[in-house]
C-alpha cells in the first residue's frame, strides 16, 4: 500500500538514477542527486526541530530553480510538509501567509534575511544552498539515517504533504492543506487516464505556488520522467518559448490556459512549431473554443485535455478528452470524473440529474483537501456534510461553480455561482456573456462583472485597439440585448495575477461602484 509519495521518488531513483528528474535554465538535476540532497536537508530539519513530534510546515521562499523544489522534498522527508512562499510577493501578504503558519522553519538564502527580520523570524531561517554547500558528499550518519527510517515508519497516507495559500474573502489568504493521499490519488489517475510514461518530457509553466504545478512535479516522480521548468519570461516572446520546447523536446504540457492563449493571441504558430507535443493539457479559467481551436489547426495531431477543479479538491476531478470539433462560440465540455471521485450537481440540498439543468457543482472523496490550515471556522463552511447524506459523516466541497449536464451525459460549466445575477428582469449567467465576447475574432479576451449598485454589466476586453461598437454589434448576433454589456472597458493587455489568471479582484476593487 503507499503511503508517502517520497516512494514515487524512490522507485524511480532506482529504475533511472542519473536520468534527469528536474531543470531550469541554470541547473539540472538527477533522480539520485535529488534524492541524496533531499534526504541530507530532511536529515538537518530533523535534527534542529523545535516542535517535536508531527507534521509541522515548513516555509520555502520560491523561484522558478530546481532547488525549490529540492526544498519541497526535504521537508517531507523530515516527516514537516512544505508551504510554497513567493518572495515577489508584497511583504505584507508574505507576513499574513508566515503568521498564519508559524513555519517549523523556512528554507530560503541569505538575501531572504531581511524581510524575515521585520517578521521577528530571523532565526527560522535555514539557508537552503547553504546547507547543501556545507554537506561535503552529503552522506548520512547511522543516527542520521535511523532518524529518516523512523519518520517513514510512522507516517500515514493522511498526513499533509503541502499548503498552498489561495486569497481570502476577508483579505487573509488561506492554506489549502493537502495530504499525501489526495496527491497519490490525483496522480495515479493521470498517468492511468493519460499513459504517461517514462518518455515523458513535461516542460513546466505554472508557479510553484499554483496548484497547476502539483501535476508536473508529481507526475515527473511517478513516471521516473523529466521536467524542464521553462523560464517565465519566455512566455512574452513565444517563438523563443516554441525553439526552447524543441531545443528540450518538451512533448507534454500542464498550463493555464492564459498560457495557451498567449499563443493565440500573437499569433506564434505561423514561425516555428513546438514539433515534439503529442499532449496539452490545460485548466485554471475556461478555455475557450476560439482559443482550442487555433492549436488543433496548427498541431492537430496533438492530444488535448481539458482539466477542471478547484486547489480544494487536489487540482482537478474532471476531465475531458477533446474528442470532437467544436464552434468557437460552443462551451467545451470539462467532462466526467476521475475515478474515485465523486462529482455531482445540487441546487440547494436537492441532487440535480436532467439535462441541461443547472447546480453547484460538488466533489466528496479521496481528492478532498484535509481543509484550511489554521482556519477552522472556514473550513466548516466549505467543507460540509454531503446533504444526500444523513446516516454517516461525509464530507463534500462544494465549489460555487455552476455547471449543467449536456446531450452526451458531460459535465460543462456555466458560471461561479457569485456570477449568476438577475438583471433587468433576467436571470443571466454572466459566463454565457464571456464565452460569447471570447468567440469574437475582434477580440483577444474578456470578462465580465457585474455592478450590482449600478445594475450594470461590465465587460473589459483586450484588443488591439477600442472596438466597443463592432463588439456590441457583433454580440447582437449571439445574444439577446438584456444580455449586453453596459460598459466596456478597453484594455491593450488585461491585468494578470500571479497565477497567470485575468485578475478580476483588481477589477471590481478599480471599476465597481464602492457600495456595490
Amino acid at each position: 500500500m503507499q503511503r508517502n509519495i517520497l516512494e514515487y521518488l524512490e522507485e524511480s531513483g532506482r529504475n533511472f538514477p542519473d536520468k534527469i528528474v528536474f531543470a531550469d535554465d541554470r541547473a539540472a538535476v538527477t533522480y539520485e542527486e535529488l534524492i541524496r540532497q533531499a534526504r541530507y536537508l530532511g536529515a538537518y530539519l530533523l535534527e534542529h526541530r523545535r516542535s517535536g513530534e508531527g507534521c509541522a510546515p515548513v516555509a520555502v521562499f520560491i523561484d522558478r530553480s530546481a532547488a525549490s523544489l529540492t526544498g519541497f522534498f526535504g521537508a517531507v522527508y523530515s516527516g514537516c510538509f512544505y508551504v510554497p512562499v513567493d518572495r515577489q510577493m508584497p511583504a505584507a501578504r508574505i507576513e499574513l501567509i508566515l503568521n498564519t503558519l508559524n513555519p517549523e522553519a523556512v528554507l530560503g538564502e541569505e538575501k531572504d534575511k531581511k524581510i524575515l527580520a521585520q517578521m521577528g523570524m530571523e532565526e527560522k531561517l535555514t539557508v537552503l544552498s547553504g546547507i547543501l554547500a556545507n554537506g561535503g558528499d552529503l552522506r548520512l550518519g547511522k543516527e542520521q539515517e535511523e532518524a529518516l527510517r523512523g519518520v517513514r515508519i510512522r507516517a500515514l497516507d493522511t498526513d499533509p504533504l503541502y499548503a498552498i495559500f489561495t486569497s481570502g474573502s476577508t483579505g487573509v489568504p488561506k492554506g489549502v492543506l493537502v495530504s499525501h493521499r489526495s496527491v497519490i490519488n490525483l496522480i495515479d489517475n493521470f498517468k492511468e487516464e493519460f499513459a504517461f510514461s517514462a518518455d515523458c518530457i513535461f516542460g513546466n509553466q505554472a508557479p510553484f505556488d499554483f496548484d497547476v504545478s502539483v501535476k508536473d512535479i508529481y507526475s515527473t516522480i511517478k513516471n521516473g520522467a523529466t521536467m524542464y521548468v521553462i523560464p517565465k519570461v519566455m512566455f512574452s516572446f513565444p517563438a523563443k518559448l516554441i525553439a526552447f520546447m524543441n531545443e528540450k523536446r518538451i512533448n507534454t504540457i500542464i498550463w493555464a490556459v492564459s498560457a495557451l492563449r498567449i499563443i493565440e493571441n500573437l499569433n506564434a504558430f505561423t514561425g516555428e512549431l513546438p514539433e515534439y507535443l503529442r499532449t496539452a493539457m490545460f485548466s485554471g479559467e475556461v478555455m475557450h473554443n476560439k482559443v482550442l481551436n487555433y492549436w488543433r489547426r496548427y498541431l492537430p495531431d496533438v492530444r488535448y485535455v481539458n482539466l477542471y477543479g478547484p486547489t480544494e479538491i487536489t487540482c482537478n476531478c474532471t476531465f475531458y478528452k477533446v474528442d470532437r470539433p467544436f464552434a468557437d462560440d460552443e462551451a467545451l465540455p470539462i467532462g466526467i470524473p476521475f475515478q474515485n471521485s465523486g462529482v455531482f450537481l445540487l441546487d440547494g440540498d436537492k441532487l440535480v440529474t436532467e439535462k441541461e439543468a443547472a447546480g453547484e457543482i460538488c466533489v466528496r472523496g479521496s481528492s478532498l483537501a484535509l481543509g484550511y490550515y489554521n482556519n477552522e471556522e472556514k473550513t466548516a463552511e466549505s467543507f460540509c456534510q454531503n446533504p444526500l447524506n444523513r446516516v454517516y459523516p461525509e464530507r463534500i466541497y462544494r465549489t460555487g461553480d455552476i455547471g449543467k449536464y449536456n446531450d452526451e451525459g458531460e459535465l460543462v460549466f456555466l458560471s461561479r455561482k457569485d456570477d449568476q445575477i438577475k438583471h433587468m428582469g433576467h436571470r443571466i449567467e454572466l459566463g454565457e456573456v464571456e464565452a460569447a465576447a471570447n468567440s469574437l475574432d475582434l477580440l483577444e479576451a474578456a470578462v465580465c462583472i457585474y455592478d450590482k449598485a449600478e445594475g450594470k454589466i461590465l465587460m473589459f476586453y483586450q484588443a488591439v485597439a477600442p472596438c466597443d461598437k463592432e463588439v456590441l454589434k457583433a454580440l447582437g448576433k449571439k445574444l439577446p440585448k438584456y444580455m449586453f454589456p453596459n460598459k466596456l472597458y478597453h484594455f491593450e493587455k488585461l491585468p494578470m495575477n500571479k497565477n497567470n489568471k485575468i485578475d478580476r479582484t483588481y477589477l471590481r476593487e478599480h471599476y465597481v461602484s464602492r457600495d456595490a
